[in-house]
């Protein structure tokens, strides 16, 4: 099986939060992850807010050996009217909405669970047939 893994829980891998243990758990019990290619951009944006120094380029350092062993998804022209239809129909915001979009793309609902900690993503998609974990 494998796991489609949204920013918010990939940053509780680089940035210790109340739910990073949990999120490490799930993220250490499926080794196949599978990411939109907007994580890349939305990792790095908030590793660069949250950390400084050292603690940013070990975080750095670390998310580019993860990225490197993801499947990532392409934000193609299919993927990307896919998520203009997910936030036409559900009000999802553009990012939530091209993450949805991207796990749909590669497995769908009932095929592939979406690891999020982001409360409206969370529900959208449970709204869509995904199983969520996390939140």
């Amino acid at each position: 099986m494998s796991l489609f893994v949204d920013t918010s829980a990939l940053l509780k891998r680089y940035v210790l939060e109340a739910e990073s243990e949990a999120a490490e758990a799930y993220l250490l019990a499926e080794p196949d992850w599978i990411m939109a290619r907007h994580a890349e951009v939305e990792v790095r944006r908030n590793l660069a807010r949250l950390l400084g120094g050292r603690p940013l380029e070990a975080a750095l350092r670390q998310f580019r050996g993860d990225w490197q062993r993801a499947n990532v998804v392409a934000l193609d022209d299919a993927t990307c009217d896919l998520a203009a239809q997910i936030a036409e129909a559900t009000g999802a915001r553009t990012l939530d909405a091209l993450h949805l979009a991207a796990a749909s793309r590669v497995g769908g609902p009932g095929a592939l669970p979406i690891l999020t900690y982001d409360l409206r993503q969370a529900q959208i998609a449970r709204s869509m047939g995904f199983t969520v974990l996390g939140v």
